[in-house]
């Protein structure tokens, strides 16, 4: 399956498959966290669901469950020759081991995320733009969840939201928690291509995450309004 990110994507995220009927209404994609699931590259490879797939493996030290080991980045590697993955998602800091899953990807129509959480703090604008940058030129998307603790954190990531993506660049920006949950319906507006809500509202992956049809409806009404 393919996936253009030149529009925004609503993925619904969890880490059991068969709860992919329950999103087709409301989502474009489905974000598989193979680091929740209890079965892994397994429940990837038995995927038969109509939405396309981005996969992810989160690694512990960045909000995950995943050991960093070389079988993580095989495992991800092998995602891309999976005919529903669309997206695969490495972190900034492990960009170097992922390698391999960025070189699986090449030539092929499986996007590369390239993604940075912070789930402390929002960091300077000029720290936080940098990593954004720099992760926008090892993979197709830039991504970067921050954690706000006032509107002035998510100001400065909706500014550096819109300056990227005036430049050229695809992102994908929230600012996580309560300050900053408004960010995830407003964002889209300012250029971030992908937004991300739970399938089940009791299983959310990051703090601050709306319903995924509450999300849906709020980025439409939004977009109507321009």
């Amino acid at each position: 399956m393919t996936l253009s990110f030149e529009e925004f994507v609503l993925a619904a995220s969890t880490a059991d498959l068969s709860e992919e009927p329950a999103a087709r209404e409301a989502a474009d994609a489905v974000e598989y966290r193979m680091d929740l699931a209890e079965n892994g590259f397994e429940g990837l490879a038995a995927y038969d669901g109509d939405l396309p797939l981005i996969v992810t493996d989160r690694v512990e030290w960045e909000g995950g469950e995943s050991p960093d080991t070389a079988d993580r980045i095989d495992r991800l590697a092998r995602a891309v020759d999976e005919p529903a993955v669309a997206a695969v998602d490495v972190e900034l800091a492990a960009v170097e081991e992922c390698a391999p899953v960025i070189e699986a990807a090449e030539g092929t129509d499986v996007s590369v995320i390239v993604s940075v959480h912070d789930f402390e703090v929002t960091p300077p604008r000029e720290e936080f733009e940098a990593k954004l940058e720099t992760a926008c030129t090892h993979g197709d998307i830039g991504k970067l969840a921050v954690t706000a603790h006032s509107r002035s954190d998510v100001l400065d990531l909706l500014a550096a939201t819109h300056e990227l993506s005036q430049a050229g660049e695809t992102v994908a920006t929230m600012a996580m928690g309560e300050a900053g949950r408004h960010s995830r319906a407003v964002a889209p507006l300012y250029g971030s291509r992908i937004g991300y809500a739970p399938v089940d509202p009791d299983e959310a992956t990051a703090p601050g995450q709306y319903h995924l049809e509450r999300l849906r409806s709020l980025v439409e009404a939004l977009q109507d309004d321009e």
